[in-house]
């Protein structure tokens, strides 16, 4: 008997998280089986983030088998970093889509979720223009500013003038998948992402390597076939939003600007911009301690730990989003005890994802770098990274939910706040202090991360409770 049961749990189980994949079912949010509600939320979200984190692994195995391996790992890696500074913007505006959008739908107001979302996709491809334009034009002294050596920067700049000039993909990709994660519709997002990354594991191998007469493009193949998947991604995504029978619906009327509307945008978005400004702003200064502490090899290694990293969180910060998504939209509905019950729910089942990857890093990590570069000074240092940033692993995934439940309440400025002290006056002090002041080079870099985001975890969670995120208007 006991058995049957536990079978038919299991099975009830897996009913939803095929439905939770397959997409396509209207589910209210704000009313119903709250597990099941994370659940529907969570598993796209998380593959949504895993096949975003794809797209850097799936260049740094290739690039990493290069001629000038060091070279281009280290490129791919300082780009990213940049690319980090256009990322923070996306994701202020995408939280911005993701709370106004869940807030009108939890109020049952499509109409007006739909005309959030257009004017949040029409003031991210206008502040967009200015960064691809410096991409562009600074490449060179992008890489050089960030720690790089005259000859890797020159091995590397048309990839970064690539990557740069195709962001306004990345913009959609992110703003538009936070439309569609405020609507609910979250495997919209994981598939738009499915098919970008297909598409570029396809295109990887032949533009960067090659095929039959072909030659290969190197690096600068790396760069098309990232920006050309995107692309494709990004199409998929418009035609859900013009002309899919879903619940929301943008029409070309709604990209008409509205001041008002963009406004209050403005008013959710820029802290959020700012919050994710200050984050990555730290992780560059992070990157050239270690360049400039520890040498070509010793930027290779960090660069391709944190790839590896960035792999396993991405997928927690895909669960984290669906707190975001249950928040505006359980205030919307003036569900506000099924909004806070919600955050600590997925709290608990993101510490316990990370808790897991956790152990598998530790058991794993050294092999898994292999794949990524033949250079085994780069192996070494990439092992040891690892392995010391990967301990705070519970507490970036308890962090990384209370940062999102304050952004889906439209509170973005207590984690902007938490952001500034946290690594700025904390983390990056430590970093600086370790490494020059006692002698620990890139080491005492690696020593800070987990320091810091667990510090800010813990700030997250006092301020979460005292609860200034219920009186938020959106």
């Amino acid at each position: 008997m006991t058995s049957q049961i536990q079978s038919n749990k299991l099975s009830h189980y897996f009913k939803i998280i095929v439905q939770s994949i397959k997409g396509g079912i209207e589910y209210d949010y704000t009313a119903g089986n709250l597990k099941k509600a994370v659940v529907l939320l969570a598993i796209p979200m998380m593959l949504e983030m895993v096949l975003e984190s794809v797209f850097a692994l799936v260049d740094l195995y290739f690039v990493g088998h290069l001629q000038h391996s060091s070279f281009a790992v280290q490129t791919v890696g300082l780009t990213e970093s940049v690319l980090t500074v256009i990322y923070s913007v996306c994701i202020g505006l995408s939280m911005a889509a993701t709370a106004i959008v869940a807030r009108r739908v939890g109020e049952k107001k499509p109409e007006e979720a739909a005309k959030s979302g257009a004017q949040t996709i029409m003031l991210a491809l206008s502040l967009n223009v200015a960064m691809s334009i410096l991409g562009i034009l600074y490449a060179k002294e992008i890489l050089l500013l960030m720690g790089s050596s005259e000859a890797s920067a020159e091995y590397g700049k048309t990839f970064v003038q690539i990557m740069m000039g195709g962001s306004i993909s990345i913009v959609l990709l992110f703003v538009i998948n936070g439309i569609f994660r405020g609507a609910g519709n979250a495997s919209i997002a994981m598939k738009s992402l499915w098919i970008a990354n297909g598409c570029n594991i396809i295109l990887a191998p032949i533009l960067i390597s090659g095929i039959g007469s072909f030659e290969g493009l190197g690096l600068t193949g790396a760069a098309i076939a990232t920006t050309t998947g995107r692309s494709i991604g990004v199409l998929y995504q418009c035609y859900h939003l013009f002309f899919d029978k879903s619940s929301l619906k943008i029409h070309i009327s709604q990209f008409l600007p509205d001041l008002e509307q963009i406004r209050a945008i403005v008013k959710v978005a820029a802290p959020g911009v700012m919050q994710f400004v200050i984050a990555s702003c730290s992780w560059i200064f992070l990157a050239y301690l270690v360049a400039e502490s520890g040498g070509d090899e010793a930027s290779a290694g960090y660069q391709t730990a944190l790839r590896i990293m960035m792999f396993f969180m991405l997928p927690a910060w895909g669960f984290s989003n669906a707190a975001a998504t249950l928040v505006g939209q359980n205030l919307g509905a003036k569900e506000i005890g099924r909004a806070s019950k919600s955050v600590f729910l997925t709290a608990r089942y993101n510490a316990t994802y990370m808790g897991i990857i956790m152990v598998l890093t530790f058991l794993f990590a050294g092999f898994i770098m292999q794949f990524f570069t033949n250079d085994p000074e780069v192996v070494k240092i990439s092992k040891r990274a690892i392995y010391i940033m990967s301990s705070g692993y519970v507490f970036y995934g308890i962090g990384m939910v209370m940062v999102n439940a304050f952004n889906g309440a439209g509170d973005t400025w207590t984690p902007t706040w938490i952001n500034l002290f946290g690594f700025w006056l904390f983390q990056i002090p430590l970093a600086f202090v370790l490494a020059k002041v006692f002698g620990l080079d890139e080491t005492g870099v690696f020593i800070a991360i987990p320091v810091a985001e667990t510090a800010i975890s813990v700030a997250g969670i006092i301020l979460f409770r005292k609860g200034k995120w219920k009186k938020i208007k959106v």
